[in-house]
């Protein structure tokens, strides 16, 4: 097989929604600093939405983009606390995958702190070709990528499988 054709993680973001600004951001913005040891990026309301009391460009949310080894390590931690199983309804056609963890505690090491709170959090896991995805991001002669360089549902699949041990469910 081409070298340039193996599946790789290109990158795992770790996101707190909190829906408000104020105490609960800043408490989420310390989960995730104490998983990640990387300082959060806040990020903002895309539009309003009135049942949900928020607005446009309101800050919501606390997320931490994570690549190479810190990524496979923090990985590691994540699927045991899912017990290493995820749902087979959590990787999209594009081989990507999604999955949320309801509680921090549930990372090994980690005790309950009543100044924090409680604090769930949506993991995703993108993945790419060695080769990358140049052809459809360079500013001259783009194109749409070609389908054998896009990944598929069943190769992040197999490469979870075959590096972290994880089944799937479902």
């Amino acid at each position: 097989m081409n070298p340039m054709q193996e599946v790789i993680i290109d990158k795992v973001v770790l996101n707190i929604g909190v829906g408000q600004a104020g105490d609960r951001l800043n408490k989420a913005a310390k989960v995730t600093t104490l998983l990640t040891k990387k300082k959060p990026v806040f990020t903002t309301g895309k539009k309003t939405v009135r049942e949900f009391n928020t607005r446009k460009g309101l800050t919501i949310g606390v997320k931490v983009t994570l690549r190479g080894d810190e990524a496979s390590e923090f990985l590691k931690r994540a699927f045991f606390a899912k017990g290493n199983k995820i749902p087979i309804y959590s990787f999209d056609k594009q081989g990507n995958a999604y999955f949320g963890i309801p509680d921090y505690t549930e990372f090994e090491g980690l005790k309950y702190d009543p100044e924090i709170g409680i604090f769930g959090m949506d993991i995703a896991i993108v993945f790419k070709r060695r080769g990358g995805y140049r052809v459809a991001r360079r500013k001259i002669n783009q194109r749409s990528l070609p389908s054998k360089i896009r990944v598929s549902k069943e190769e992040s699949l197999e490469y979870l499988k075959k590096n972290f041990g994880v089944s799937t469910v479902g």
